[in-house]
């Protein structure tokens, strides 16, 4: 079985071209940077520069939606292939054939929004020290159990 499951952020904005069939379809380019899980002793970078590329309908949504920074989740399955270049030296590839790829945070926090805070109740700064939120005085009868 071929699956990959991604979750990264756009390095840059997809590169997007259109094939020269009769049915045109787009072909879709990008590139997601994938946090690690875990550092190595000495290893400096902490992700892995994933190359994606969506066909037809995912290649059109690439274009339309997605954009620099933006966290998306990617399925698909991985492709090798190789090719010479010009100087005669033979280039092998690996990317991710996408088959479905999805936003995987809101709008407002892709802008550096953090949401909304209803002013009624205390901010998660307001914990105690053990982690825990601080309940206020006198809302006993709000709460939903005893």
């Amino acid at each position: 079985m071929n699956k990959v499951i991604l979750m990264g952020r756009l390095t840059r904005d997809p590169e997007v071209r259109y094939s020269q069939a009769e049915q045109s379809i787009a072909i879709a380019r990008y590139t997601l940077a994938v946090d690690r899980r875990f550092r190595r002793d000495g290893d400096q970078q902490t992700a892995d520069f994933i190359s994606c590329v969506a066909f037809g309908r995912q290649g059109e949504f690439a274009e339309k939606y997605l954009r620099k920074g933006l966290k998306i989740a990617v399925t698909g399955r991985i492709q090798t292939g190789s090719y010479t270049n010009r100087e005669g030296q033979k280039v092998y590839t690996t990317e991710v054939v996408v088959e479905d790829h999805e936003f995987a945070e809101s709008k407002a926090a892709s802008e550096g929004n953090t949401g909304f805070v209803p002013m009624d109740r205390p901010s998660p700064s307001a914990a105690a020290g053990d982690g825990f939120m601080n309940i206020p005085d006198g809302i006993d009868e709000e709460l939903p159990f005893n």
